[in-house]
């Protein structure tokens, strides 16, 4: 038992000097994501749903919700 525990230690400490995962949990969004969350955002009129710096579960929270409100056709009149 005690080499299975040093073995997780150190793997889980290659880990975190690889950056393979954020410590706190928190990672960056994708270059995809920011693109698509950029793209809905002007689409629905609603610049403030793309910020730079979010967090992938925050980003993928905006996404859906900015596809939920074209699904339902929630969009601001046009005033061409």
């Amino acid at each position: 038992m005690p080499q299975k525990k040093k073995t997780q230690e150190m793997q889980e400490s290659q880990q975190l000097s690889s950056g393979s995962f954020a410590p706190s949990g928190r990672e960056p969004m994708t270059g995809a994501q920011a693109s698509y969350l950029k793209m809905l955002a002007e689409e629905v009129q609603e610049p403030a749903a793309f910020e730079q710096g979010l967090s992938k579960r925050e980003a993928t929270r905006r996404i859906d919700a900015l596809m939920e409100k074209l699904r339902l056709g929630e969009l601001p009149p046009h005033t061409d």
